[in-house]
Order: C-alpha cells, then sequence, then structure tokens
C-alpha cells in the first residue's frame, strides 16, 4: 500500500494540513484528532472531484494508499500539551523547557538535531511504556 504523506502544521490558533503529493488540497481544524479526519475527508473529495471532471491525478491516489501524518515540531508540542509538560519533555528529550516553549509558540525553529531528540526521546519513552505489563 502506497504512504501519502500529510503534513501538519500549528499556525497558533488551529491546525493545518496539506499533502505536498496533491496540490491544492488543505484544511484546518481546532485539535489534530479533527485535524486528522478532516484531511482524511478533503483528500478523498479531492480525488473524486478530480476524477468526476476528468482532471488529473497522481498515480499514487488511483489506489490504494494510506496517510503518514508528519508533524511540525510546533504541532506536536501543542497536540499533546495536555499531556506532556515542557518540564517532562526536557527531562526525556535533554532540551531546555524554556526551549521547548519557544519552540511551541513558534518564537524560534528548532535545529534538525533539535527535531531528533524530541524524536528519540519520544520514541524512548515509547519503547519503555510498551514493556510495562500489568
Amino acid at each position: 500500500m502506497e504512504k501519502v504523506i500529510v503534513e501538519i502544521e500549528y499556525t497558533g490558533n488551529n491546525y493545518c494540513a496539506y499533502s505536498p503529493q496533491l496540490d491544492g488540497c488543505v484544511s484546518t481544524a481546532d485539535n489534530l484528532e479533527d485535524m486528522k479526519k478532516n484531511i482524511k475527508e478533503a483528500i478523498e473529495f479531492h480525488v473524486e472531484s478530480s476524477l468526476a471532471d476528468n482532471d488529473p491525478i497522481p498515480d499514487i491516489f488511483k489506489g490504494e494508499y494510506e496517510l503518514e501524518y508528519v508533524l511540525s515540531t510546533e504541532a506536536l508540542l501543542n497536540a499533546y500539551s495536555n499531556i506532556f509538560t515542557k518540564a517532562a519533555l526536557s527531562r526525556i528529550t535533554g532540551i531546555n523547557e524554556r526551549q521547548l516553549w519557544h519552540y511551541a509558540a513558534g518564537v524560534k525553529k528548532p535545529r534538525i538535531k533539535q527535531t531528533k531528540r524530541i524524536e528519540a526521546g519520544l520514541h524512548q519513552l515509547g519503547t519503555q511504556l510498551l514493556s510495562v505489563h500489568l
């Protein structure tokens, strides 16, 4: 099954999503879950409308595909702010809490090295949680 990339960004008030593989298809929502639902529907509508109008669509959309969500650091930090405090993220990533606040607010954009540290810290936490058995 083909993977369709969906980029999700945070605009300060809501989330915005688009697929670089499908020009002109965007969606917004107040939260991440609604954003995933909205962009899925927007892509399906865009593809169906294009086919009905005999407009060309990328080959990836002619067969079965699944959406792969890629969140900006700002979107990730805001989407999970009710689950992870910046202090907790600082402990698992080794990144200064104040710096994380700057990333979440969009004041500063993290370097690739910093985004990899955030990703690695979250993956390590996920691995630890998957090993828990009650």
